[in-house]
């Protein structure tokens, strides 16, 4: 690691024991290996807090950074985000795996087309124990030269985990952190996207775990996923009508800060209203997850082979 690594990855987490060790060893396997990894603990219960010890001990790109109390998940990521200083910045999620050459890839992207701001590639969703149930072919207009083309994809066609991808710092620190109402990640990542196109990596390098203990399966209803996105949203003055008027009302916060034209901002806005008052938009309410499992037979890929630390696995 150079003494000012040029990518940072920061890894919020919280009692993430089962499946941590393998994602650590999925990011310190990469063929990139400019980076500095930052870990945040959540103020964990289990054996998370030995796990980041142990690692941070054997790898000094690893700095290990353990919270007095749990914060919520989404202040954890803006925590995070603040404790790193890379001119790249990707977060990383303590159950997902990575392709050795994700972080390469990615960068690569990022060096040849100085307009995007975000580089991502394509993924899988699989499950407990690293199969691929799902391939997910990514159809978003993220990477239209036009603001207004890539917020209307990103409002009405199932998204992809852009969150998740290389991000040029700089523009993070442009755009409102991350917040806690449902489904604060969309309006966030849609934010990120009125500042410039995103590119897709056409290769199948990242792969998001789905597991019966992930937040979003943990916490089955809109209320108790905001309460683990941020703790105070607990109790009576944050009913759901409050959460789903701020859902909407972020896209349009979004649209206000954002660098755009008067014409392009009236272009957002009317595909806002449109989105706003479809009630048969593509992709509602779909989760990839639930999506029927492929045929192994059909899949011509292997996790074991692709991700680190997981050499002479059988299949």
């Amino acid at each position: 690691m150079s003494a000012h690594p040029r990518l940072s990855i920061g890894l919020p987490v919280y009692n993430g024991e089962e499946y941590l060790a393998e994602s650590l060893d999925a990011l310190l396997g990469q063929t990139y290996e400019d980076f500095e990894l930052v870990i945040t603990d959540n103020a964990s219960t289990d054996g998370t807090e030995a796990i980041c010890r142990r690692y941070a001990e054997q790898d000094a790109r690893i700095r290990y950074i353990r919270l007095p109390r749990n914060i919520g998940a989404a202040p954890n990521h803006n925590y995070v985000f603040t404790q790193c200083h890379g001119e790249l910045f990707k977060w990383a999620s303590h159950d997902d795996l990575y392709a050795r050459d994700l972080l390469r890839r990615c960068v690569l992207a990022l060096d040849e087309y100085p307009d995007v701001i975000l580089a991502h590639a394509d993924q899988a969703v699989i499950d407990e124990d690293g199969k691929v149930k799902v391939p997910y072919a990514y159809t978003l207009n993220t990477d239209s030269p036009r603001a207004p083309e890539r917020f209307r994809s990103m409002l009405f066609e199932p998204g992809g985990d852009d969150f998740y991808g290389v991000i040029r710092a700089d523009v993070l620190r442009k755009v409102k952190p991350h917040d806690s109402y449902h489904h604060a990640d969309r309006t966030f990542v849609a934010e990120i996207g009125l500042h410039g196109p995103f590119y897709q990596v056409p290769e199948l390098l990242y792969f998001r775990r789905d597991h019966p203990t992930r937040a979003e399966r943990a916490n089955p209803s809109k209320r108790s996923r905001c309460v683990n996105l941020d703790p105070r949203r607990a109790g009576v003055l944050h009913p759901t009508p409050r959460l789903l008027a701020e859902y909407v009302l972020g896209f349009v916060s979004a649209i206000r800060r954002a660098p755009l034209s008067s014409a392009e901002r009236a272009a957002c806005y009317r595909h806002l209203v449109a989105w706003a008052t479809s009630r048969a938009r593509p992709g509602t309410g779909e989760r990839v997850e639930d999506r029927a499992p492929v045929d192994p037979a059909e899949l011509n890929v292997s996790i074991d082979e692709l991700v680190a630390g997981r050499e002479g696995r059988k299949a």
